[in-house]
């Protein structure tokens, strides 16, 4: 009889490691997800800048696996891991038994203990929040444009973005570029170029994952768009005015998180170990601890391995992870014994603006056009 996996969550991890189970003949896989679409999420920053549309980078999950009949996709949010019953609840109260759990359930923002922040700047890990960011930065133009009241009019021009990780950096310069290539030839009454965008970051130096080189030339080619960085400027403060930074205000209509994120709350309902992200400590298989019919991948998982100390929370790591949690379902099933998870560092890209962007992978370095060419084609 087929064994029943679980797959909770169908982001990058959750949908690689259905895909690897699919072709197995002892086994009928179950996708739960709480939308019926795989977001490829790097490219939100282009949804919520309007270069490109919420179709294009969202994709049906029953259409990955039409021809795979032994996996199932169903609808629904869910609220509980029971590990002991092996039950999973969704929010309708429905039960699904599994011998085989994969959680994939993602992270999400956290507002350091602010949640009241969240009203007044949306974060971007959603389709619905990239495009209330849309709408937010294209009413901001609107509103200004019919505003006669100089300052209202610059604060309306003012657009805050707190984090200097890849998300913030990609959005400040896309939002940057856009105000002084696209918009200004649409406003008659202001002048699109001389919205002021600030990149805010509570550390020393934004792109903290990079080498130290590539964030300096980062932080230069966003300057050279006209982006505001500011390092070691932790945010105290916000509301549907602006931003405080200590005794220091600005005000902004539109603000944008994109700092702190914290592994799904249903890590919680597992009742296990978590780290202080909320994120599942999980054995070298990424099987959690005392249950090795669970596993647990991608922002959710905390994996410390020996050489390079914590599995990174990217997208390359959570394929891989989604391909060896499946393996080492398999190996069980067959009897064979489980391999350790190795994470191989493919390297990170972040672009800043059009055509130019930064890359690293292993010693090789890229900054500019070439890297720019290096993440269109990748």
């Amino acid at each position: 009889m087929a064994k029943e996996v679980l797959v909770v969550g169908a982001g990058f991890g959750g949908l690689e490691a259905a895909r690897a189970l699919a072709p197995g003949a002892d086994v009928h896989v179950t996708v739960v997800d709480q939308r019926n679409h795989h977001l490829f999420q790097p490219l939100l920053y282009q949804v919520a800048t309007a270069g490109l549309n919420p179709a294009d980078i969202a994709v049906p999950i029953r259409a990955q696996f039409s021809r795979a009949p032994n996996v199932d996709v169903r609808l629904g949010r869910v609220a509980a891991v029971d590990l002991g019953r092996k039950r999973v609840s969704l929010e309708d109260r429905t039960e699904l038994a599994w011998d085989f759990l994969v959680v994939a359930g993602g992270a999400q923002h956290s507002y350091f203990g602010h949640p009241e922040w969240e009203e007044f700047a949306p974060g971007l890990k959603t389709l619905e929040q990239a495009t209330e960011i849309r709408r937010r930065l294209l009413s901001a133009f609107e509103s200004a444009e019919n505003e006669p009241d100089p300052a209202a009019q610059r604060r309306l021009l003012t657009f805050v973005i707190v984090g200097g990780g890849p998300t913030g950096v990609e959005l400040a310069g896309a939002i940057a570029d856009i105000s002084r290539t696209v918009l200004v030839r649409d406003f008659r009454r202001i002048d699109p170029a001389s919205a002021r965008v600030l990149l805010l970051e509570a550390g020393p130096r934004i792109l903290p994952a990079f080498a130290e080189g590539l964030s300096r030339h980062a932080a230069e080619d966003l300057r050279a768009l006209g982006v505001e960085v500011r390092t070691s400027a932790a945010v105290t403060g916000i509301d549907a005015h602006g931003v405080s930074i200590g005794g220091e205000r600005i005000e902004a209509k539109s603000i944008f998180w994109a700092a702190g994120v914290q592994a799904s709350s249903l890590s919680r309902s597992l009742g296990v170990g978590l780290d202080r992200a909320g994120r599942v400590m999980v054995d070298a298989d990424l099987s959690i601890p005392g249950h090795p019919d669970a596993f647990v991948i991608g922002d959710m998982a905390h994996l410390e391995e020996a050489e390079r100390g914590l599995v990174p929370g990217l997208a390359p790591a959570a394929i891989q992870e989604g391909k060896a949690a499946a393996r080492n379902i398999l190996a069980s099933i067959a009897g064979r014994p489980r391999k350790p998870f190795r994470y191989r560092d493919k390297g990170m890209m972040a672009t800043i603006g059009k055509h130019r962007a930064i890359a690293q992978t292993g010693p090789i370095r890229l900054t500019g056009y070439l890297a720019w060419l290096a993440w269109l084609f990748i």
